[in-house]
């Protein structure tokens, strides 16, 4: 039985890790980031990866850091003939990469070279992408850099966010591993380099994109709303006040008003952004409050405000 190391943390690794157990592999350890705290409770929280493995009664490893840890240790000892990596977090050393007998593969989720990095899925609906999709490739130690076993592409559609993205490219990711394993095992896949001219990088998200700012057109806008969700939220500073938006739509109309103001709040909740477009605010969170569909918003705080005000704070 073919053996492997399984790393992942997200939900994203979670049906990779079940379609291996459920195709007869053999999965020695699943290598999954350390339990955090999570929400305004600071709950200690297992990632997706580790619930999955103990519900398969696979041995969990957790190293803050791997590399020099006693844990790696152990599991080059396992001499596994694989090991599969599905988002998990961390450079793996070489040594480690080394010690598997036949490769060391990874579920990438972009069509590379095009988003190397942490957030590859962000990227794609932040840049406004047609397509998406998930590579099958050797990991080496230079990020993302190794070379490809195989590749599909999906269409990104209008109303995906990160959250519907990384669901299907996890399913995507499963069925376009358990196609490639086997060809690695036995020899008759054929490996492509990447064209280092056409890498793009995607690094994690940082705090200063998470704001909706006027300079944006309601399309940008939109597309970074829906890049952020579920995690970590895109916002904008309305009234001096932060307002995440979860849900919006670019507007057919367009206008004449200054980017930052209210175009409408009769029935909608319309922001004007950069060369007059418009965009229509469908789900909001003001700062302290749930997630509320737009109906509600413009029942409260929605009708204080004057349609051509400026309200967009930046």
């Amino acid at each position: 039985m073919t053996s492997i190391i399984f790393m992942g943390t997200p939900n994203f690794a979670v049906p990779v890790l079940e379609g291996l157990v459920k195709n007869g592999y053999d999965v020695k350890a699943v290598v999954t980031q350390p339990d955090k705290k999570v929400g305004r409770k600071q709950k200690i929280t297992k990632t997706p990866a580790k619930v999955a493995a103990e519900k398969l009664n696979i041995p969990v490893y957790q190293p803050v850091k791997l590399s020099g840890s006693p844990e790696m240790d152990e599991l080059i000892d396992m001499k596994a003939d694989f090991i599969v990596t599905a988002a998990y977090g961390q450079f793996l050393p070489t040594k480690f990469l080394n010690s598997v007998k036949i490769a060391a593969v990874n579920v990438h989720g972009s069509l590379l070279p095009k988003y190397r990095g942490g957030a590859p899925i962000q990227y794609s609906l932040i840049n406004g992408d047609k397509q998406t999709g998930v590579t099958i490739m050797e990991m080496v130690k230079k990020m993302d850099a190794g070379d490809m076993y195989a590749q599909k592409a999906i269409d990104i559609e209008e109303e995906d966010t990160a959250g519907t993205i990384f669901e299907k490219l996890s399913y995507l990711g499963r069925d376009l591993l358990l196609e490639t394993l086997p060809k690695i095992e036995d020899g008759s896949v054929e490996k492509t380099p990447q064209n280092e001219d056409e890498v793009v990088f995607s690094p994690n998200i940082k705090k200063s994109q998470e704001q909706i700012t006027t300079q944006m057109t309601a399309r940008e806008a939109n597309n970074l709303l829906r890049g952020l969700n579920p995690d970590p939220g895109a916002y904008m500073m309305v009234d001096n006040k932060r307002l995440k938006v979860w849900k919006a739509e670019v507007a057919s109309d367009n206008t004449d008003l200054e980017a930052g103001s209210l175009v409408d709040n009769r029935g909608r909740f319309a922001i004007s952004f950069a060369n007059g477009s418009v965009l229509n605010l469908l789900e909001l969170q003001p700062a302290g409050k749930k997630k509320m569909p737009v109906k509600n918003f413009l029942n409260g705080q929605g009708s204080k405000f004057t349609i051509g005000e400026k309200i967009v704070d930046n």
